[in-house]
């Protein structure tokens, strides 16, 4: 039998058997039986997750793990554990998320027994790995690894998910610039490399990025490039989170009953009860912008106020005000003297040559914006003004914008169905 001489690839969808001491793919007759219905078993895995059918996803990869043996598996039982992880990640389910980032740190650890050399597929595993513990600037030293060896090796598919892994790691660390400068080199990358599950997921990548920046226009613009390119390949397991993200690109813009509908959309088209994680991201951003009794919703990362009354008001280019709105806001019922002002929003020392005018031209700016047109002898809502300085109306029912969603009860809260492999 003639052998064959490969690395192995993230994008091959059979168990490989790898060689111990040659590195090579050997498929003999003893094994070749094995390694049809692994390599079956895992397929049909891959059908069900990509059509969002996570259950008999599960199962069916479960079956494929079953027919692994180590060492000549490891890479393949690796990739299997990736996706069992993503799907316990997404059904909350943290007593297996766990078994299997434990089973994949052991396999990664013997990954450097297994190998030659530590070759860009090792990194890249290693970084992945990193990423599931939270562990992301382990994780960026690895991946910056494999890049430069898939680059060295001439290996373009996995350098292309390695700039995925680097952008989405980047995501993690709300460093929005530099995710931008790695999904540019993936598009660049794919002008040339085929892979529409990659560049599907990385329209949703730079989505999200924009949904951060304040760019409804451009986030709504990626998702649907993201959908469209998804749809092509009949890939429907994002599908509830590419109108999940088009509703908070809505919010983002002010449109608060269009983004409440692509949230309805989102949890009609994914089964709750599998999908936990979508639908608990749905109901807290249903909940954030759906409280009729909220007087003033504040939201500092995108910098707009929502009031009761006045709709939404945009604070773009009102840095100053909406540094007095969210200290006062922040700390209602607490007054602010001038001396106080001027060191928290201006941090100066105190001259009342230069602040008292200031302060106050600053603060009627800030009540012109947000203060609801007042009757004769009302009391202002928000900003009330005392012999002490300014406060906030500590009666007056505020929301506050979530400026980084925490959910105490996800399995891995940094890993999603798009998160690489």
């Amino acid at each position: 039998m003639q052998e064959t001489t490969t690395t192995l690839s993230y994008d091959n969808a059979s168990l490989a058997f790898l060689d111990q001491n040659e590195n090579e793919l050997i498929p003999t007759a003893s094994n070749l039986n094995e390694l049809e219905v692994g390599k079956a078993y895992y397929q049909i895995a891959k059908v069900y997750y990509d059509k969002a059918d996570l259950n008999n996803a599960e199962e069916n990869f479960l079956k494929a793990l079953s027919l692994a043996v180590e060492p000549r598996d490891t890479y393949s039982m690796f990739k299997i554990y990736g996706f069992l992880i993503r799907i316990a990640s997404e059904k909350l389910d943290t007593h297996n998320a766990k078994k299997y980032i434990a089973n994949a740190e052991i396999l990664v650890d013997k990954l450097a027994e297994v190998l030659g050399s530590l070759n860009a597929e090792y990194f890249y595993n290693v970084g992945i790995v990193k990423n599931y513990s939270g562990d992301f600037s382990t994780a960026k030293e690895n991946y910056e690894l494999a890049c430069k060896k898939a680059k060295e090796e001439n290996e373009p598919d996995l350098l292309a998910k390695c700039l995925l892994a680097l952008a989405q790691n980047a995501f993690n660390r709300r460093s929005f610039s530099e995710a931008l400068i790695y999904l540019n080199q993936l598009k660049d990358l794919l002008e040339i490399v085929n892979k529409s599950y990659l560049r599907g997921a990385m329209y949703n990548s730079y989505a999200k990025v924009s949904v951060e920046l304040g760019d409804h226009k451009e986030a709504l613009e990626n998702f649907k490039k993201a959908n469209e390119v998804l749809s092509s390949k009949n890939c429907w397991n994002l599908q509830g989170y590419v109108l999940l993200g088009k509703g908070m690109a809505f919010k983002l813009a002010g449109d608060f009953s269009r983004a409440l509908m692509f949230y309805e959309l989102a949890g009609e088209c994914s089964n709750p009860a599998v999908f936990r994680r979508l639908d608990q991201l749905i109901r807290s951003e249903v909940e954030d912008v759906n409280d009729a009794s909220v007087d003033i919703y504040l939201d500092k990362t995108n910098r707009i106020v929502k009031e009761r009354t006045l709709g939404v008001i945009d604070f773009k280019h009102r840095f100053v005000l909406l540094e007095i709105l969210f200290l006062l806001a922040k700390n209602s019922g607490s007054y602010y003297d001038k001396e106080q002002l001027a060191k928290s929003i201006w941090k100066d020392e105190y001259n009342p040559l230069i602040h008292d005018k200031l302060i106050y031209t600053s603060v009627s700016r800030l009540r012109k914006l947000i203060e609801p047109k007042a009757g004769n002898g009302e009391k202002r809502k928000y900003i009330i003004r005392g012999k002490d300085g300014y406060t906030f109306n500590p009666l007056v029912k505020i929301r506050f914008h979530m400026e980084a969603k925490s959910y105490p009860d996800a399995a891995i809260a940094n890993v999603d169905l798009a998160s690489p492999v």
